[in-house]
């Protein structure tokens, strides 16, 4: 039972800070932001976020701003930040999610909710 109450605990957690991180990227002009549940996929994460950024600038702000959330509530991120291209597309894990941050004609071309909106049987 204690076990079951700490893993719910943990699921509230995150949830609560993939709330605060979705609104932390609208607030700070992120385009078209959306939160797909991937639990249902069992795969290496449960979330992704995904945002559009209006131009490199933007996006390193934006990742910034990531990152100072990330340190202020004691998030580790997993994996750290890769990214495709400077101006195309970045990717930051924090292991319970992942942020795309992605250029308009990136997120066009790759369109993520599309590819991952198919539940498996």
């Amino acid at each position: 039972m204690e076990d079951s109450l700490l893993e719910i605990k943990k699921q509230t957690q995150a949830q609560n800070d993939l709330k605060m991180l979705g609104e932390l990227i609208q607030e700070h002009q992120g385009q078209d932001v959306s939160v797909l549940d991937l639990r249902p996929f069992h795969i290496w994460t449960d979330f992704f976020i995904i945002a559009t950024a209006s131009s490199k600038t933007h996006m390193d702000g934006l990742e910034r701003h990531i990152k100072e959330f990330c340190r202020e509530r004691k998030i580790e991120m997993s994996g750290g930040s890769r990214k495709k291209s400077d101006d195309e597309w970045r990717l930051l894990d924090l292991g319970f999610a992942i942020i795309h941050l992605m250029n308009k004609r990136t997120r066009e071309f790759y369109e993520l909710e599309r590819l991952w909106s198919q539940r498996p049987d």
